[in-house]
């Protein structure tokens, strides 16, 4: 048991800010260390229950009990923890329900327990039997006696019994009473509960463990925080176990007991056996609490630190704009850098694998590596290094560079490069929490650097002549340093994470090569970006989403991302949160489509390998799951990680994503269309590429009549998709291309198949009475996939039902800025924003019908969406001007790509409907 004193100075007063209820700051330096570390921990419980004791804990003892009211702050704080999800707040007294409630003043929310765990509701005394009906008349008699002979005693009565308060009488009252308590007791045979200057009788045997271990059953509280201060309280206290937090308050005590231990031991209250310590002797009190305070101010500032710290993990703290995030990449590792400058997401050692640093979903307590001013000012600026993934963040009289620098081609090692520059004082944080946070993480300082202990692999901070200092946050260690660059040899400081096994180049960083590596960096994608045919339209952003598109290619392997992170939300404090982290047929067949037309082809040859090595262990082509991971391994079961908050308080946190069970039977015309442009590009088809165009026509062969799940993976039962009769159309359509152009000979009635296909969705796609193509056969609902009826070139341009299908889209699902993919329900609470590569069809389906102004325009205002840095997620809500989802993603980028290119073709071509003649956008823009 750690007792509060005051003034402890072990945390950093500037890392929490100051919310609704109170000021962390004040709370850390009020409070105990170890405390403030407990309560931290149990405020990011999943399920949380908080119970208390009412008199001398939320109410201070008075001489008169009629008049004990709790404190203001402690009510509000109250009120406010039960309003937040996944928490309970209890009460549990010794008074009298009626009383409790009476004087409390807490809602119908605030469970409110009364006579020691005898009343949990207000019409307890019906619940007594015959007997005990009997044994309460002759207890309330002797009380009545009692009371007589001593005028001054307080007795409140209760539904189950008598409260008889022993203050403010003599001494020689006190013995009078203390003696009739006990012969009462047992004449009447009813149960005596001895509290501080009180004695409870009833007839009901219960307790306040009792009481605790009811609700916790019954709310299904994983985790319990208690706070009593009396002798009664212990019985509640002896129930905590590991994972719990308990609390005594106890007046002018000191020293610890039999709950002491480490910071980062279990917080529990009498975990190791649950005996009362011998503290009386040597001047402390006997509890099973861990901590003791020393009176009801110090309960409020608990609570109000609880429900701050609560609230942070909940809903998410601070949660930065997610287009506001930048990405470093390397060609084979992804890492995420916030506006501030903190490394808030890390995957290691595939894009894949559990995140190193997770403080973007939710929590710093999941990990982060932040440099920046000591003084705590924010940055001036960030922005790319010029075509590049290399991040420049800027303070006054500090620059930071960061970059993940280049590995071996056989290796998995991930390194993280930052170059920090500048004459100001500079904090360096270093918070590494292996597997998503999920267990505490302990550091050791090594010769120029910090280690990282207890990891499967070697990870390793190498900073020579930084002088770090280990210290517990949230019950894991992070390493923290001040240094000054313009000190350090060069005027710089170099910061190398290692991930993974041994490095060589670190030494040579260390010792004055990170200029050299760093260019080295920088030239891997100026090299690249120098290579492609880019449109003179937004051409900074066009080469930006580039690079992007690219950086979602893992080299290793050829797979593709469809975006780097997990679980960033479709909808703020909703479910649909999804990982991306995995390479879907249709998203990576696209991404590297897109760079076909920019004029790279390495990273198309890279995907069909990668996708020639899956179809190889596969039964049959037909037989394709729509996403495997990019090592080609399947999916791990979709998980869902509780300990994180998710961002902005959005859970749950998920890992793996079970629509690779889906049957989604469109991903093989992504494929098809991937192979025509670049064996047409290439102007070669390879014995290989010509084996992969027959088995995607033969998989549509034998499947394309059946129902699927669809582009949109909605979780409910298969329908005849519109979209993915499509794509079964251009499957076989593109293939026919590719045979015609080099003349090779079909192995089946393909051109008979095409027409089938055809006229199957041409017919049973249309719904008459919506007056467009609708989402699946005989739904009415729209949907925006469906805009590929003539984006694929199964209908002209000109025929009316294209043009009414578009004008159906853009009345119903356009929404300022941005398209929605639907409105019908798909079997998930909630909503989501409009999505990006959906605004992009649109856009070229205006081109397609001429309606050229229209498409220039929604071009602009999808334009302006784009992030600091030049990056886009997955979706954008009009209504709360909400960025949303993974980030960066693919689609979003390939789409913008694909109708910058196609406006580009149409400067100084006049829209028919306007006479409109040029794009006023022409010029490249530095969005950084």
């Amino acid at each position: 048991m750690t007792v509060i004193t005051s003034g402890l100075d072990t945390w950093d007063p500037a890392a929490p800010t100051a919310g609704p209820l109170g000021d962390l700051a004040e709370a850390m330096r009020t409070l105990d260390a170890d405390l403030f570390t407990a309560i931290g921990l149990i405020a990011r419980a999943p399920r949380l229950l908080v119970a208390t004791d009412y008199d001398g804990t939320i109410a201070p003892i008075v001489d008169r009990p009629t008049h004990a009211y709790p404190l203001p702050i402690s009510l509000v704080s109250m009120r406010a923890l039960a309003a937040l999800p996944e928490t309970e707040v209890a009460v549990i007294s010794g008074r009298s329900l009626r009383d409790l409630a009476a004087m409390s003043r807490l809602p119908r929310e605030v469970t409110l327990v009364g006579s020691h765990g005898s009343e949990t509701d207000i019409d307890a005394v019906d619940a007594l039997s015959a007997e005990e009906r009997r044994a309460l008349a002759g207890l309330q008699r002797a009380v009545a006696e009692l009371s007589a002979e001593l005028p001054d005693l307080h007795v409140e009565t209760k539904p189950t019994g008598s409260a008889v308060h022993l203050r403010g009488l003599s001494d020689d009252s006190r013995a009078v009473a203390q003696a009739a308590l006990g012969r009462i007791a047992r004449e009447a045979g009813v149960n005596l509960v001895r509290g501080k200057e009180v004695a409870d009788l009833s007839v009901v045997t219960t307790s306040k463990g009792d009481a605790l271990r009811e609700l916790r059953a019954r709310l299904d509280s994983g985790a319990v925080l208690y706070i009593g201060d009396d002798i009664s309280d212990e019985l509640a206290l002896a129930t905590l176990g590991e994972g719990d937090l308990g609390i005594k308050v106890a007046p002018g005590a000191a020293g610890e007991g039999p709950g002491s231990g480490a910071p980062d031991a279990a917080i529990g209250a009498g975990a190791a056996g649950g005996h009362l310590g011998t503290g009386e002797a040597s001047g402390r009190p006997d509890t099973h609490a861990r901590f003791t305070i020393p009176d009801p101010e110090t309960v409020a500032l608990i609570l109000t630190s609880i429900f701050e710290l609560r609230r942070a993990w909940l809903f998410g703290k601070n949660a930065v704009p997610i287009e506001r995030h930048t990405m470093l990449a390397n060609g084979q590792s992804t890492a995420l850098v916030d506006p501030a400058g903190r490394i808030c997401w890390m995957p290691h050692p595939l894009p894949h694998s559990a995140s190193m640093f997770s403080e973007i979903l939710g929590s710093d307590a999941a990990g982060y590596y932040s440099v920046g001013l000591a003084s705590g000012a924010k940055p001036l600026t960030q922005r790319y290094q010029e075509h590049s993934t290399l991040v420049e963040t800027r303070w006054a009289g500090l620059t930071a560079r960061d970059y993940l620098a280049p590995v071996p081609e056989d290796s998995q090692d991930t390194v993280l490069v930052r170059a920090l520059t500048g004459d100001a004082e500079a904090e360096i944080r270093f918070a590494p929490r292996p597997d998503f946070g999920a267990y505490p993480t302990r550091l050791e300082r090594v010769g120029d650097g910090v280690r990282v202990l207890g990891t499967a692999e070697p990870i390793m901070l190498h900073a020579r002549g930084v002088e770090f200092e280990i210290v517990t946050e949230n019950g894991s260690d992070t390493a923290v340093a001040r240094v000054r660059p313009s000190e350090f040899e060069k005027q710089k400081v170099v910061l190398v994470l290692v991930c993974g096994g041994y490095f060589g180049d670190t030494d040579y960083l260390l010792d004055g090569g990170e200029e050299f590596v760093r260019r080295r960096a920088a030239g891997y994608w100026r090299n690249w970006v120098n290579s492609l045919d880019l449109p003179q339209l937004k051409r900074e952003e066009v080469t930006r989403s580039a690079i992007t598109l690219r950086a979602l290619c893992h080299e290793p392997t050829g797979g593709v991302l469809a975006a780097a992170t997990s679980s960033l939300p479709e909808g703020i404090g909703g479910i649909r949160n999804w990982d991306y982290r995995y390479c879907w047929l249709r998203d990576g067949s696209m991404t590297v489509r897109t760079l076909i037309d920019l004029g790279s082809t390495a990273e198309a040859e890279g995907f069909l390998g990668w996708l020639s090595g899956i179809l190889a262990d596969a039964a049959g082509p037909e037989q394709l799951h729509p996403l495997y991971a990019v090592d080609g391994s399947a999916l791990t079961t979709e998980a869902v990680l509780e300990h994180l908050p998710g961002y902005a308080g959005s859970r749950p946190v998920r890992v793996g994503n079970a629509a690779e069970h889906q049957v989604q039977l469109d991903v093989f015309g992504p494929v098809t269309e991937l192979l025509r442009d670049l064996t047409f590009t290439l102007e070669d088809l390879s014995e290989d590429n010509w084996r992969l165009t027959c088995e995607m026509v033969t998989a549509v062969e034998r499947r394309w009549h059946e129902a699927d799940h669809g582009i949109w993976e909605a979780r409910r039962e298969p329908k005849h998709n519109v979209y993915t009769k499509v794509m079964c159309w251009v499957t076989v359509d593109r293939a026919i291309a590719i045979a015609e152009h080099f003349g090779r000979t079909m192995p089946g009635a393909w051109r008979q198949l095409r027409e089938t296909i055809a006229d199957d969705v041409i017919t049973h796609g249309w719904n008459e009475r919506v007056g467009a193509y609708t989402v699946a056969y005989g739904e009415d609902d729209l949907d925006a996939a469906c805009l590929f009826m003539g984006l694929s070139g199964l209908l002209a341009p000109d025929d009316p039902r294209f043009a009414a299908t578009v004008d159906a889209i853009e009345r119903d699902l356009r929404v300022g800025p941005t398209v929605f993919r639907y409105h019908y329900d798909d079997g998930l609470p909630g909503l989501e924003g409009g999505f990006h590569i959906c605004t992009t069809w649109l856009i070229e389906a205006f081109i397609l019908v001429g309606r050229l102004d229209d498409a220039r325009d929604l071009f602009r205002r999808l334009d302006d969406l784009m992030g600091p840095t030049g990056l886009f997620p997955e979706e954008y809500d009009p209504a709360s001007e909400t960025h949303l989802g993974n980030h960066p993603q693919a689609y979003s980028h390939l789409g913008y790509i694909r109708v910058a290119r196609m406006l580009d073709d149409l400067t100084g071509v006049p829209d028919p409907a306007s006479g409109h003649t040029d794009l006023d956008d022409v010029e490249d823009t530095d969005r950084a």
